[in-house]
């Protein structure tokens, strides 16, 4: 038989483990190490949220939340590649992406204290493959990004984007947050592929597999993958591989599924502690002003934190008003039974 076909995945990579380059050839916007810190300092407000979020959980003060540790290089980069009119369709964790595309903490805290606006994973990708035909269809310099997890890059919409993005080289960006467990199913136990990242082989979009505890690879994928799409060339599926360093959400005990050495070998890979010792390397930043920040991304979350706190609760009937446009009779029923039960309850 003759070959019909030949594909490779490839690998990007810039910072290791140990905070030292392993290639010589950074994009021109990456070589000076002064842009990173910017986005370090964001990356150590989003785990000072996330630490604060889990304590308000235990309190009492929020709902079920699920943290972001160790995604913070990926969600940062994905943010920091963005343009200001490019269209974002995160799920539910991206708090370091979200925060930089203009959401304030305190909505994202609402939103888990039971805000009903709700969102959704996996069938993003589909909206977000609307908006970018759109930006094709009117010659509009835009791009739309779409993020995943491991476990919603199974679902039924993301591959319909995919396939979508392909058919007509939209301006697409389907990044796939790979943390190694969709909620307690690993990796493995989800897909036959290798990769994930070879899931846009099907759909004919551009594939890469990049370390997603590197925030210059990251930057870089994202910086290159968003240029192809300008300039007409097609989406990208970027696999982001990192680890979930934390439960699934504080419902969640991943101490159940989860071995402790797989646990303590990822936090020596962990996005933070590569870029502090980049940086620290590079003079342009120290453990002095990393303490200085600390505190005050401290101060900052505790005001954001006091706005949800003392934000009017939702009234009771705002659990029905956002799924349906024209909603059926028989919801509307339920929604008067639910405002006449308050008013006799309180």
């Amino acid at each position: 038989m003759t070959v019909a076909a030949e594909f490779k995945i490839e690998y990007l990579q810039y910072l290791d483990a140990d905070g030292k380059l392993v290639r010589d050839d950074l994009p021109a916007s990456l070589r000076d190490p002064k842009v990173l810190v910017p986005l370090f300092k964001q990356m150590l407000f989003v785990r000072t949220f996330d630490s604060k979020s889990i304590a308000l959980q235990r309190t009492g003060k929020l709902g079920t939340y699920a943290a972001c540790l160790g995604h913070e290089a990926a969600h940062v980069g994905i943010g920091a590649a963005m343009q200001k009119d490019d269209v974002f369709a995160p799920s539910y964790r991206e708090y370091g992406a979200m925060f930089m595309r203009g959401v304030r903490p305190h909505d994202v805290l609402m939103y888990w204290g039971g805000d009903e606006r709700g969102n959704d994973y996996g069938g993003n990708a589909a909206k977000d493959s609307r908006a970018a035909l759109k930006f094709k269809l009117n010659k509009e310099p835009q791009i739309a990004v779409a993020v995943c997890g491991d476990g919603g890059s199974s679902k039924t919409d993301f591959y319909a984007a995919l396939n979508s993005a392909g058919a007509y080289k939209l301006p697409l960006i389907l990044c796939i947050v790979n943390n190694g467990w969709a909620i307690s199913v690993p990796r493995s136990a989800q897909t036959g592929a290798e990769t994930l990242a070879q899931k846009g082989l099907a759909g004919g979009l551009h594939c890469l597999q990049v370390d997603g505890n590197d925030l210059i690879a990251v930057l870089a994928a994202m910086e290159q993958a968003r240029e192809r799409a300008l300039a007409g060339d097609g989406g990208t599926v970027l696999e982001l591989m990192t680890y979930r360093l934390s439960d699934h959400t504080t419902a969640d005990d991943a101490r159940r599924y989860r071995d402790d050495a797989e646990v303590k070998d990822a936090w020596q890979r962990e996005p933070m502690l590569r870029l502090r010792k980049y940086l620290i390397n590079a003079g342009v930043w120290s453990e002095e002003e990393e303490a200085a920040w600390t505190a005050e991304c401290g101060t900052r979350v505790d005001e954001e934190v006091n706005l949800y706190l003392n934000t009017r609760v939702q009234p009771v009937e705002a659990m029905f008003d956002f799924l349906y446009a024209d909603p059926p009779p028989d919801l509307l029923a339920q929604r008067a039974q639910a405002i006449a039960l308050e008013k006799r309850h309180g």
